[in-house]
């Protein structure tokens, strides 16, 4: 297996190593961002109702994003580690970690379920939605939550298949599921007239091909690691330093979901469904923004957790230094676009006049600091790739829960213009965590 892996990421030139893994993952979490965006593109444009029901939709994303961030916490800490024990030379320890988290995976996934369809309903109305709005949220949630077991597997399992340096495989996998959703979404909304629940349907049965598609692989011949039943049984020693590193990654982004409904809350309060229904566009702004900058670190993420792990901390440096640059670049992209040219991004979700009106200007505040926020996710996911946990929790916990919702919530009261100032929360907390975290990596990377 080192063989093998071993003469791609401890061997090769990092400038080709890195494209080469992070290209596809950046198309992977591109046409990922299609899945979860694509929905809303349709909802949003149906007659008559489609800015309500394109707010009510939106009030989902703070479970669906809990949903994913489940999926984060046994994935995003058992692939990294699955990276280093390979560059150890520890296949079989290699392949325990997958077989347990596939379990953890699986139990996530049928408690996450019974939860959703017992409760869904009042926890969404708890998130932000409005007597307007939770019939549309209602609609698509109790259907989306029956495939909570494809999300579940096929998030958590697909990065095992990239922290293998199987990145085109990796890409394959979201892309099945990706044009599967964007081919039925209009079957099933316009053409079968299911509205928002056609929508929910076309996702769980999109989220379902590319489960089976992954675990195909992971079964298969061709994959280093492989999934098999001998593995499968929960082993403390095996599981617990998966979810112990998984939590940082999982904090990023079950506070995102908390997030959200902070912003959704104190947005119907200030500015009633029309602030909520444009929160619901810059969220999928941000989304936009943070997926490709995900896609290179996990391009990055194998060729550091190899290095480490085979003890070459020259390669480690070169990785993050050209990682750190093109995070830098892309960021810097979007926020001119956001600054710049905000139709680019609101047009995609509606046509409705009054929500294009109030989302321009509300565009420009909320994405201002997004030029440097290259830097928080580039030290931020490379301390993970090398396993300091510790350090990796803290950021994540710094930026949302100890800075942005008490913003959230402190800002309306210091400025006349409350709605403006919800919105002001998240510059202001970017701009003091990046500080922060630039401060703290440098120390902690010149230890390691």
């Amino acid at each position: 297996m080192q063989n093998t892996l071993g003469s791609n990421l401890g061997e090769d030139k990092i400038h080709s190593l890195l494209f080469r893994l992070a290209l596809p993952a950046i198309l992977a979490q591109l046409i990922n961002l299609l899945y979860n965006m694509v929905d809303r593109m349709y909802i949003g444009h149906i007659p008559e109702v489609g800015a309500d029901a394109l707010t009510g939709v939106g009030v989902t994303m703070s479970l669906i994003m809990a949903i994913a961030a489940f999926a984060a916490l046994v994935s995003m800490g058992g692939a990294p580690r699955a990276s280093i024990m390979m560059g150890k030379g520890a296949p079989e320890e290699a392949e325990k970690i997958l077989g347990n988290c596939a379990t953890m995976l699986i139990l996530t996934a049928l408690t996450l379920t019974v939860i959703l369809q017992l409760f869904g309903r009042q926890i969404l109305l708890l998130f932000g939605a409005s007597e307007n709005t939770i019939v549309h949220a209602w609609d698509y949630m109790k259907l989306y939550s029956l495939g909570t077991l494809f999300v579940q597997l096929s998030l958590g399992l697909n990065a095992f298949i990239n922290a293998q340096g199987f990145a085109k495989t990796g890409m394959l996998s979201v892309t099945i599921g990706a044009v599967c959703n964007i081919l039925l979404d209009p079957l099933f909304i316009f053409a079968f007239h299911m509205g928002v629940q056609g929508a929910a349907l076309a996702t769980v049965l999109s989220q379902g091909v590319s489960c089976v598609w992954i675990l195909s692989f992971l079964c298969g011949k061709k994959t280093t690691l492989r999934l098999q039943l001998r593995h499968i049984r929960l082993q403390k020693k095996v599981i617990l330093p998966c979810i112990a590193l998984g939590i940082a990654p999982f904090i990023m982004q079950f506070t995102e979901s908390i997030l959200s409904i902070c912003f959704n809350i104190s947005l119907l309060h200030y500015g009633g469904d029309i602030a909520v229904g444009a929160m619901t566009i810059l969220s999928s702004v941000m989304q936009f923004c943070m997926l490709p900058l995900q896609g290179l670190t996990q391009g990055a993420q194998p060729i550091v957790g190899f290095n480490y792990g085979a003890g070459n901390g020259k390669r480690v440096k070169e990785t993050f230094r050209l990682l750190l640059f093109c995070c830098l670049t892309f960021s810097c992209v979007i926020w001119g676009i956001c600054i710049f040219c905000p139709q680019v991004f609101i047009g995609i979700f509606t046509n409705d006049l009054a929500l294009i009106s109030f989302t321009r200007w509300a565009i420009r505040i909320y994405m201002a600091v997004t030029l440097i926020f290259g830097i928080q996710i580039a030290c931020q996911q490379t301390l993970i790739a090398l396993g300091n946990a510790k350090t990796s929790v803290f950021l994540a916990l710094l930026r949302k829960v100890l800075l942005l919702i008490p913003l959230i919530y402190l800002l309306p009261h210091i400025f006349t213009d409350q709605v403006m100032a919800v919105f002001l929360a998240e510059p202001i907390a970017d701009l003091l965590a990046v500080t922060t975290t630039s401060i703290l990596f440098y120390r902690q990377y010149q230890k390691l």
